[in-house]
């Protein structure tokens, strides 16, 4: 039950940043993906960077302990595809379509529709992916600091210079 609080508490909060950092908008969504407007982009890398830290923070005071899943390419691309061809043809992606909705906007009703559709569609079709497009470039259980066979604090560092040198540029070029 208390982790059902923390994670109700984290959504709330996760939504009203999502709200306060306009990236429930609409002309927002459409000009991340013409590359015009990196809102998107800047509030993405900043979960991600905060993610990072918190999560081998957490990690290495032993607080939590990390339960990865497997780097399976073929899943990756495919997913990726459909996850972007979803958010250009409806202009949401799904936690922004689900905070759109909290908004009143009817648009992202579709968003919503597209993601149980495709959760659905995955589910039937999970035996046929499971033995085909599932196995694609599967690297298994690993790490980018793995990988490197580095400490993952290097990893993060280099990661928020290069988002502090991404942020400085997107506001160089006004985006």
């Amino acid at each position: 039950m208390n982790l059902l609080i923390w994670g109700l508490g984290t959504g709330i909060v996760f939504g009203f940043l999502l709200q306060k950092g306009r990236v429930l908008r609409y002309d927002k969504q459409l000009g991340a993906l013409r590359l015009q407007d990196m809102t998107i982009v800047k509030f993405m890398f900043s979960t991600i960077l905060v993610g990072m830290v918190g999560i081998y923070l957490l990690h290495d005071l032993g607080l939590i302990s990390l339960k990865l899943k497997a780097t399976v390419l073929g899943g990756n691309i495919v997913g990726g595809l459909i996850f972007g061809i979803g958010w250009g043809l409806v202009g949401y992606c799904p936690g922004t379509s689900l905070g759109a909705i909290g908004e009143g906007r009817v648009d992202a009703f579709w968003g919503i529709l597209g993601m149980l559709f495709g959760a659905g569609a995955y589910a039937e079709l999970y035996p046929q992916l499971k033995a085909s497009v599932l196995t694609w470039g599967d690297y298994g259980k690993i790490t980018l600091p793995q990988l490197l066979g580095i400490n993952h604090w290097l990893i993060v560092v280099v990661v928020f210079v290069l988002a502090l040198v991404m942020f400085r540029w997107f506001e160089k070029k006004g985006l």
